[in-house]
């Protein structure tokens, strides 16, 4: 591989070469960055739920045991 870009000059190595590899692969890294931002967001919103129902669910039975109305 480094004798195909040995005689290139620099730009083709560094500008050329990724710009072509992001018009083919573009929409391969699009889907695979958007799955990964779209399941990390579905994890903190199933974390925050699970929070929220432990804090509610605590919440509830600390008050009731407490008032002793059950």
């Amino acid at each position: 591989m480094r004798e195909i870009f040995a005689g290139l000059p620099w730009w083709v190595k560094w500008i050329a070469v990724p710009v072509i590899a992001l018009v083919v692969f573009g929409g391969l890294i699009a889907s695979v960055v958007g799955f990964v931002i779209g399941l990390l967001f579905k994890v903190l919103v199933f974390v925050a739920l699970v929070g929220g129902l432990i804090y509610v669910v605590r919440k509830f039975t600390s008050s009731s045991s407490s008032r002793g109305d059950w």
